[in-house]
């Protein structure tokens, strides 16, 4: 369960990753050893999953990006996973219901690459069919 000052820990750091821990502290008006603690434990316990860095519009307009629904055979999906988190160009995995299995987010630097990524996919043992969408422009952006 996650308390006020948890809350507060995540809301700042979703803001800014790059937050020291002393200036967690002073803004959250806490000692910094408990922020320390505090971040061990939400670390631990897997409410803070890891830092990222996200990229700004600049860098994210240089590439292109795509979603690729993957169809696949039963009980395949683990040796396709660990295939596919190999690929740098896969951002994101989700499974899905419905008449596809996963759905893939991916980020190329040119045509060329997205198309040999895609390849790739689409031969992976265990993979029944994909449907590549690329995207074109971006309407709506809440993750930003």
């Amino acid at each position: 369960m996650l308390d006020e000052l948890d809350r507060g820990i995540l809301a700042h750091l979703a803001q800014d990753a790059r937050q020291s821990v002393a200036v967690l502290a002073r803004r959250l008006k806490v000692a910094r050893s408990t922020v320390q603690a505090r971040l061990e434990r939400l670390e631990t316990s897997g409410a803070i999953a890891g830092y990222t860095l996200r990229l700004g519009d600049g860098a994210r307009e240089q590439r292109i990006r795509a979603t690729c629904l993957l169809t696949i055979e039963p009980r395949s999906q683990a040796g396709i996973l660990a295939r596919l988190r190999a690929l740098p160009e896969v951002e994101r995995i989700h499974s899905t219901s419905g008449r596809v299995d996963l759905l893939l987010q991916l980020a190329a630097s040119s045509t060329s690459q997205l198309d040999d990524v895609l390849d790739q996919i689409g031969g992976l043992t265990g993979v029944r069919s994909s449907e590549s969408l690329i995207h074109l422009s971006t309407k709506l952006d809440r993750a930003a």
